[in-house]
């Protein structure tokens, strides 16, 4: 049984290793050869957690070549736009000018409820209103509205705006983040000091807080 446990914890180790190496990608924004290392992965795991008479490393050396080969891969890809157009797929055009590319939607097996169910999504009620609709590589699908259906920006009508950076969180869970305060040239007297002006004792007494770049502290305590 202890065997089972510190095989499984190796294997479960390398395995959030080799992902954490792939990058940060959500399974819907995976390229296709992301995909497939990321099921053989969970695959060639699972068989020696199962069967201890296979040899530890028997399962370890396949994870490192996928790992190796899918890093060569991306690698790839990253210099060559012919490459990565092999590899990965090229975005399609699926509605230009409120047309729909009948031909391209029969090319990629992409059926019309499929694609109004995605533009519903996008909140898009009519084909009319869709300059162009693009199915990238990863299988999502970008909506550029026409000009007179986008929604009006400041821009539009030279209405001037303020620069709105992101917030920085100072306090998450009663902890101090201290390198977010430092960041922002503050320090924790000045931090326990605008706690104490919302009425918090403590800062292990607040859920979240932070301080937007007006030098606005938004704060919420533990219930």
């Amino acid at each position: 049984m202890l065997i089972v446990l510190v095989r499984t914890l190796i294997l479960y180790g390398f395995v959030v290793i080799a992902v954490r190496v792939m990058g940060k990608h959500q399974i819907g924004q995976l390229q296709p050869f992301e995909l497939v290392v990321t099921i053989m992965l969970s695959e060639l795991a699972a068989i020696p957690m199962q069967n201890t008479g296979i040899p530890l490393i028997n399962g370890i050396t396949p994870i490192l070549t996928l790992l190796v080969a899918q890093v060569a891969l991306s690698y790839i890809s990253l210099k060559s736009d012919r490459a990565r157009a092999v590899i990965c797929g090229r975005p399609s055009v699926l509605i230009e000018n409120g047309k729909i590319m009948e031909p391209e939607l029969e090319r990629l097996r992409y059926n019309l409820s499929d694609l109004m169910e995605q533009l519903r999504a996008k909140n898009i009620r009519n084909i009319s209103d869709v300059e162009f609709a693009i199915l990238e590589t990863s299988g999502q699908l970008s909506v550029i509205p026409k000009s007179q259906k986008r929604p009006v920006i400041p821009e539009d009508i030279n209405v001037p705006s303020k620069y709105e950076g992101l917030p920085l969180t100072v306090i998450m869970d009663g902890h101090i983040i201290h390198h977010n305060l430092k960041k922002m040239n503050l320090d924790i007297p000045w931090l326990k000091l605008q706690l104490k002006n919302l009425g918090v004792d403590s800062p292990d007494q607040v859920l979240f807080a932070n301080l937007d770049t007006d030098g606005k502290l938004y704060c919420q305590r533990k219930s």
